[in-house]
This record gives structure tokens, C-alpha cells and sequence, in this order.
């Protein structure tokens, strides 16, 4: 009985713990840094994402992967997955390039479409999980929204005229 008693007791104050240390631990703030287009075809396209992770906590971050979905102007836009392990310094921020996966027809075409004077930015959305090594909280949820140039979306860099 003394045996049962110890292990609830042991449980009891790991559940404490735990509890504390989810309740204290801010979620991570990911934005864009830039977009840049790999591969292009009719039905998909590969773009590399650069993106910035932000951490308002006091401990570090030791990031083992991403899921992300990426929305632009209120459209599915992308989504990507990242098995890059990197580490963000306490109450610091780290950036980070992968490669995400576009069926983008309908959010280009809808950006394209806009006047170009009137609309120099879009709204995005950064929806996901960073995975982390963190003990029991390995999986850290976000959502994220902003805005990003659309010169940088649709790759006008070139010099007009």
C-alpha cells in the first residue's frame, strides 16, 4: 500500500510540474523574411521560404521540425514540413529556410488580378506546429498573420520601364 501511495504521489508531482511549465511557456511567434520560387509548373510549385522564430520565453528552444500552412489573401497557398533541428535562444529568435509545396492558382491569380498601385501588400496566415525536444511539450501549435510585398510573391525584382 506504501508502494501505491509513493508512485500516486511521484505522478502527482510530475502532473505539477508539467502543468506549470505549459502555462508559463508563451507561444513562439514565426513570420516571413522572404519567398523565393525553386521549381514552377502548371500544378504545383516549390518555393523556398525563409522565416523567422521569435521566442518570448526564458528558456531556449530547441526546434526539431515544422508543419506549416500558409494562406495568402484568404487562400490556401502552401504547405511545407521541415525536419531542420535548430535551436532559438531565450527570449530570441533564430531564421530558417524550407522548402514548402504550392498549388497557388487561385491565390496568384487572385493577387495578380488586384491593382498593382493600390495593393503593394497581401495578407498572410502562418498556421502550424514547431516540434520541439522540450520533455513533455513537444509539439508547440501557432498562428500567425502579417502582411508580405507581393513584388516579393510574384518575383518582380526586374527593374520596369
Amino acid at each position: 500500500m506504501t508502494r501505491f501511495s509513493t508512485s500516486t504521489l511521484a505522478l502527482s508531482l510530475l502532473l505539477v510540474g508539467c502543468a506549470g511549465l505549459s502555462t508559463h511557456m508563451e507561444t513562439p511567434r514565426v513570420s516571413f523574411v522572404g519567398l523565393k520560387a525553386l521549381e514552377t509548373g502548371l500544378f504545383e510549385q516549390r518555393l523556398a521560404v525563409r522565416l523567422r522564430v521569435q521566442n518570448p520565453n526564458n528558456l531556449e528552444l530547441p526546434v526539431k521540425g515544422l508543419d506549416i500552412d500558409v494562406e495568402l489573401a484568404g487562400e490556401p497557398f502552401a504547405h511545407g514540413v521541415s525536419a531542420r533541428e535548430f535551436t532559438v535562444p531565450a527570449r530570441g529568435e533564430a531564421e530558417f529556410d524550407m522548402i514548402v509545396t504550392a498549388n497557388a492558382a487561385s491565390a496568384l491569380l487572385r493577387i495578380a488580378g488586384g491593382d498593382r498601385e493600390s495593393r503593394k501588400t497581401v495578407a498572410y496566415r502562418l498556421k502550424g506546429k514547431l516540434s520541439t525536444r522540450l520533455g513533455i511539450l513537444r509539439s508547440i501549435p501557432f498562428d500567425e498573420t502579417g502582411t508580405i510585398s507581393v513584388d516579393d510573391i510574384l518575383g518582380r525584382h526586374r527593374k520596369q520601364g
